[in-house]
């Protein structure tokens, strides 16, 4: 009964884990050019150019230099460009310089935008034959 050896765990490879559901940019990383994530991105680092993800997280540290586009984006650092999502909150060590567009948004006490803020209209639904609407 006591006599069994403890089985050794088993290992899954990557490729049957599927895909990551985040990328980290750390503060040391430096990237020129635009960036695109289908799942969340989380940076520490410096981006000079765009960035299309579906879910943004900033650091305190970070220094983003171009358009953000995601659908929630959770900023605390520095971004110079215009940014749309459909969640956003901006806490309070963030500095935008630029135009924000959101659905849902959340500012912290102490963030500073110089910028103008603007709900962004929802998508037009196609409409089927029959009068069936498709969102």
């Amino acid at each position: 009964m006591f006599s069994k050896k403890p089985e050794a765990p088993q290992r899954v490879s990557a490729s049957k884990m599927g895909s990551p559901t985040f990328s980290v940019l750390g503060s040391d990383v430096i990237i020129k050019g635009d960036l695109s994530a289908k799942a969340e991105l989380h940076v520490d680092g410096k981006v000079e150019g765009d960035i299309a993800c579906a879910s943004l997280v900033q650091g305190e540290t970070s220094e983003i230099s171009g358009a953000v586009t995601a659908e929630t984006a959770r900023l605390a650092g520095r971004i110079k460009g215009s940014i749309s999502a459909g969640e956003l909150v901006i806490l309070k060590s963030a500095r935008i310089e630029g135009d924000v567009f959101y659905d849902a948004l959340t500012i912290e006490q102490g963030a500073q935008v110089d910028g103008k803020f603007a709900h962004r209209e929802p998508e037009p639904k196609l409409a089927l034959a029959g009068g069936t609407q498709v969102s």
